[in-house]
């Protein structure tokens, strides 16, 4: 076990450690990038493709983030377009719309006429005729004990 220990240490002091930490090309891009004007927002992206080519495990974790950050950051057209507010005011307006059409329907089935055939004389003749023709002689109103109110109705 020991013997393990020794001959992993001396294999390891034979390496050269490096250090892959650099110099971040963009720091803190979650705060400056959208300030940028868009030739120098260009050039970021571009510096940091460039650092995109080389060894991805160099690569440090500030140029990770401000490459990601880069590319689907929200910021040019990737901004939102939803400002706050905005689902109050879309839900008062779709409630509006339904009300105003509400009240338009309303309106005009009020305006129209009631249908000669809708007065309780016609529908009360209706009932008359369906049993002199024995209309529904099982189930409906010519039928035996039916106890039904027939064609009346009391809707309109």
């Amino acid at each position: 076990m020991f013997r393990n220990v020794a001959v992993r240490a001396t294999r390891l002091s034979g390496r050269r450690f490096q250090s892959t930490v650099s110099a971040p090309v963009f720091p803190q891009a979650e705060q400056t990038f959208t300030k940028l004007s868009q030739e120098e927002q260009t050039d970021v992206i571009r510096r940091l493709n460039d650092v995109m080519k080389a060894d991805w495990r160099q690569v440090s974790l500030e140029d990770k983030k401000s490459l990601y950050y880069a590319t689907y950051g929200p910021h040019n057209h990737r901004r939102p377009r939803i400002k706050p507010g905005d689902n109050t005011k879309v839900f008062i307006g779709v409630v509006a719309t339904i009300a105003v059409s509400l009240t338009i329907s309303t309106i005009v089935r009020n305006m129209v006429p009631k249908p000669r055939t809708m007065t309780k004389e016609w529908q009360e003749a209706s009932n008359e005729y369906a049993k002199e023709r024995n209309i529904n002689p099982i189930t409906g109103i010519s039928s035996e004990n039916y106890k039904g109110k027939g064609f009346v109705k009391t809707v309109f």
